[in-house]
């Protein structure tokens, strides 16, 4: 059985996911790396405590056979763009950098619907700019999600969010043809999708947006 290392465990999509990677048979071991410890208790599950400057003092526990990453910020909670820059780029990257140098052979990503390391705009520039780095590591096996609204209830009271993503589910339906990697997905269904992903690798780059998440979640 494999070893999981899992990145964001207390996020809204990496919460789902760790729960995953704990219920499936495929792993006896899921390590996860977070700021605090968790509220969750498991017989596989190991908890390291740290962040992306403590991340190398870490490096000889973070060994396994793939690395799942959901890490990611909003520019309300993280409005200085430097720091944006190091929660959503440089984390991941030296995550990725150092799985891969400890024998990762699989990298599951979560980025978002439209990134581009050529854009004008920062947010999918920089989404753009991970996906570029991380695929050139080179691992045997990269997964790359590309999620548009993520639906679903969060503990966090977020009004504006909830408007939002009501005004999105009544769009969801009339967003077809090429415009449907738009439709949302909750947070729930994206990380289904990642665990059933870990479990069907042929392919050295696959890149999922909403059509090829809920065809996933349909096998």
């Amino acid at each position: 059985m494999k070893t999981a290392l899992l990145f964001g465990a207390t996020g809204f999509i990496g919460a789902h996911l760790l729960g995953d990677l704990l219920n499936s048979p495929d792993y006896s071991r899921v390590i996860a790396v977070a700021r605090k410890p968790l509220a969750v208790s498991h017989p596989k599950l190991t908890v390291l405590i740290g962040d992306l400057a403590s991340l190398p003092a870490l490096k000889p526990q973070l060994v396994a056979d793939e690395i799942f990453i959901a890490l990611g910020t909003t520019r309300k909670h993280t409005p200085d763009a430097g720091e944006y820059y190091k929660i959503d780029h440089d984390y991941p990257l030296l995550a990725a950098e150092t799985a891969k140098a400890n024998g990762a052979r699989s990298v599951f990503l979560v980025t978002a619907v439209g990134a581009n390391a050529g854009s004008g705009m920062f947010y999918v520039r920089t989404k753009g700019e991970v996906e570029r780095d991380i695929l050139a590591l080179d691992f045997d096996h990269t997964h790359i999600f590309r999620p548009s609204m993520i639906l679903g209830e969060r503990d966090e009271d977020r009004p504006r969010e909830r408007l939002i993503i009501a005004i999105w589910r009544v769009l969801n339906p009339l967003l077809v043809g090429s415009a449907n990697r738009y439709r949302g997905l909750t947070g729930n269904e994206i990380a289904h999708a990642i665990a059933k992903a870990a479990r069907h690798q042929t392919e050295r780059v696959r890149i999922y947006h909403w059509q090829e998440m809920v065809a996933l979640l349909r096998t």
